[in-house]
């Protein structure tokens, strides 16, 4: 399918549009590395917010629902609404710590928090397994569903979509740094939105769909609406234990994922580094889980639903792309539908992936080149390095992270494959996250020992098990195993190796303030503690979690069934989003009081 000149020029405006922000900042963004990578620490809550939300809206994120909802039914995507538990822990509990701690990337605070040849290993380490290794990865991912969409929508060949897709994203994050970044991506979520709805009105329009009510009532969606999994249909365990209990109950804190990990980190930490201050940092990380969870799944939905009723098998979508047969899977589907919008309309839409694309990419670019700066290039290489050196070697990195994503890309198959073994490979970590902040008896050994054993592990049960000859294990029980086996080794660590000095204790206490019976005996050492400064703000911060969490699945749930046309239902949800909404926003303040 060819675009029109009315689509060419939505599309070569967006790209101007994004450059000349690029170029607009470069001066600014070059003066320093805290402005390149920190934007100065004087961005306001509502733009971080959004950028967050522009980031984790990725190109392969559509494709990605679209693929769950064909397999598993609206209820697959339980699989990352459960990271909505991580999301209002992170906000309620570790972001003000997070910009309290003043460090410039969230690697930083391991010598922080730890000291010794241990904490600097593990901090140069992780540069390059995150920020390179682990980071390619997931860039190489959205990459893979930029592929796709090119090949469906624009016939494009892999390397073209690569090509066209990079430079621009590139130049820009090379040029503008974060502040760059983040006023690209009030852009880019704002036509993306904008896009998504379009997508799915017309999808709603297809005559094999018939509306609104024809969607919901035709055959090929039986079993597929839910919301909630069944608890006594045989059939549909799999989808209880793997998809709704196993995420909700173990996932959401016990795997590292970038976007969501326990306790914050990445460029979630990233943003929250860049906040003013310690409100504007809590009020962008509890926009972004709002706007993430209850204002944006709903669009991609019902472009997955209407998929199935268009291209019910894959066999359909190979059948309509022959040229794409190689690369057809489940997450095709959004992509395919997208060829149905009319001139004008579908530029927006290509142009709002784009946007997606471009948003996560730019951010992902700019994170891991923190990274490879500040955490392992100027701490063991140059310490000595001038601002603009390091500068310099920071747009290097941005531009050699990239072309290492695209060709990564080539070699991928599906979006929800990459997502898997990425939550696989960061299973067994998320506790120590959490538990780090809380416990001085956690050590940098604790966190070697987790890295240690949850890929080794993680990479047997998913690839070399089966090939010795064992009978396969399901995605969840591998996930269990992953988690059982790194919490029981790093733990053991923790209990037979030296705790981290004293003083490094009592000066993380002093700067972080957590508080709690896991430092008592080193809060009550502080000098000159102000009366109240180093209360536990944890238990306050878990109620406001928990009204967060209550008010946001009832916003998500309340929008489908008022799509649904169960108005009862819909009425009651939508009531109780807005009490506890109320109530949060009441121990919200006296939360913030607090500090």
């Amino acid at each position: 399918m060819l675009l029109q000149p009315v689509d060419w020029a939505i599309v070569g405006l967006f790209f101007l549009v994004s450059l000349a922000v690029g170029v607009a900042v470069t001066r600014r963004a070059g003066a320093n590395t805290t402005e390149f990578f920190a934007a100065g620490r004087s961005m306001p809550w509502w733009l971080l917010g959004i950028s967050m939300v522009a980031t984790t809206f990725s190109t392969d994120t559509p494709n990605l629902v679209t693929n769950i909802v064909r397999e598993d039914g609206v209820v697959g995507n339980w699989v990352w609404w459960a990271f909505l538990l991580t999301g209002m822990l992170t906000v309620f509990v570790f972001a003000r710590l997070w910009r309290r701690s003043g460090v410039l990337t969230d690697l930083e605070f391991y010598e922080l928090r730890y000291s010794g040849r241990s904490a600097a290993f593990l901090r140069g380490f992780r540069a390059v397994y995150l920020g390179v290794f682990f980071n390619v990865i997931v860039m190489a991912s959205v990459t893979l569903a930029a592929i796709k969409i090119g090949s469906v929508l624009l016939n494009l060949s892999p390397m073209q979509t690569i090509l066209i897709a990079s430079i621009v994203t590139v130049v820009y994050s090379m040029l503008g740094g974060l502040r760059g970044v983040l006023i690209t991506d009030l852009i880019q979520f704002t036509m993306a939105m904008i896009g998504a709805v379009g997508a799915a009105y017309v999808a709603l329009q297809r005559p094999e769909v018939g509306g609104l009510s024809g969607m919901l009532a035709h055959s090929e969606l039986e079993g597929k609406l839910a919301l909630l999994p069944s608890f006594t249909d045989a059939s549909q365990r799999h989808v209880l234990i793997g998809v709704f209990l196993m995420p909700i109950m173990v996932q959401w804190w016990s795997v590292w994922y970038p976007g969501s990990e326990p306790g914050g980190g990445s460029y979630i930490a990233q943003r929250m580094l860049s906040a003013k201050d310690e409100k504007n940092a809590l009020g962008a990380v509890f926009l972004f889980n709002a706007a993430h969870y209850a204002l944006r799944p709903w669009p991609w939905i019902i472009v997955a639903l209407c998929s199935l009723i268009v291209f019910p098998t894959l066999d359909s979508l190979r059948e309509a792309f022959p040229h794409a047969a190689a690369i057809v899977g489940h997450d095709m589907g959004y992509p395919a539908m997208l060829t149905f919008l009319p001139a004008g309309l579908l530029g927006l839409a290509v142009a709002s992936l784009i946007a997606a694309y471009m948003s996560t990419i730019s951010t992902h670019l700019n994170w891991g080149a923190s990274y490879v700066v500040h955490d392992f290039y100027r701490r063991f290489i140059r310490p000595d390095g001038s601002e603009r050196e390091l500068v310099f070697v920071g747009r290097v990195a941005t531009a050699v992270l990239m072309v290492m994503a695209g060709a990564l890309a080539l070699v991928m198959e599906t979006a929800r494959d990459n997502f898997q073994i990425m939550l696989q490979v960061g299973a067994g970590t998320g506790l120590i996250f959490i538990l780090r902040w809380f416990w001085w008896r956690i050590n940098a050994y604790s966190e070697i020992t987790a890295m240690a054993v949850s890929f080794p592990v993680a990479v047997y049960l998913r690839f070399i098990h089966v090939r010795l000859g064992f009978a396969p294990i399901d995605s969840d029980v591998q996930l269990v195993l992953t988690v059982l086996i790194t919490t029981a080794a790093w733990v053991a660590v923790t209990l037979l190796t030296k705790p981290t000095p004293e003083a490094t204790l009592r000066r993380f206490c002093k700067i972080i303030r957590p508080g709690g019976p896991g430092w008592r005996t080193f809060t009550e050492q502080l000098p000159d503690a102000k009366p109240g400064e180093t209360a536990w703000e944890v238990p306050q911060g878990i109620l406001c979690m928990m009204l967060g969490c209550a008010s946001i699945y009832s916003a998500l749930f309340a929008t489908g069934y008022w799509l649904y046309g169960r108005y009862g239902l819909a009425a009651f949800l939508t009531t109780v989003a807005v009490v506890s909404g109320a109530i949060l926003a009441r121990q919200w303040r006296a939360l913030v009081s607090r500090s």
